[in-house]
């Protein structure tokens, strides 16, 4: 008996299927939604013209989210500062909190329109912040 190579456990291209019940989802809800302790953040882009009115380049906006360190909490999986030991009796932030990360931190994904979002653990919010515009990067 011949066992089954890895190559045929996947499907060919052609063969995927379109689910129509994704086509009426937001934006929101096509989003990864996070395990666990975790939590999806939009890494903050900025401004894309400079103080002097220079149109930044696709490569410097990119630089400046990759090397971010303020995110927007877009969605927190059910776990989230659920340990009251660690975390006490409030959370450290909400979804819709800004908040400041570390510069690479978390599980960084593309979504289909080329925006990236981050899955970053609920114990890597090093603060909030209402205004991220507030926090100048490091490498400028």
């Amino acid at each position: 008996m011949t066992k089954p190579s890895i190559e045929s456990a996947f499907i060919q291209k052609e063969d995927l299927v379109l689910d129509p019940s994704l086509l009426s989802k937001t934006v929101l809800e096509r989003m990864p939604t996070p395990s666990g302790w975790r939590m999806l953040v939009i890494p903050y882009i900025g401004k894309r013209t400079s103080k002097g009115g220079i149109h930044l380049t696709k490569e410097t906006v990119d630089r400046e989210s990759l090397a971010t360190v303020v995110a927007y909490v877009v969605k927190k999986g059910l776990l989230c500062y659920s340990d009251k030991e660690k975390y006490g009796e409030t959370p450290w932030c909400e979804e819709g909190d800004w908040v400041l990360i570390g510069r690479y931190a978390g599980a960084r994904f593309k979504l289909d329109d080329g925006d990236e979002v981050r899955i970053i653990n609920d114990d890597e919010v090093i603060g909030t912040i209402l205004n991220p515009d507030d926090i100048v990067s490091s490498w400028r």
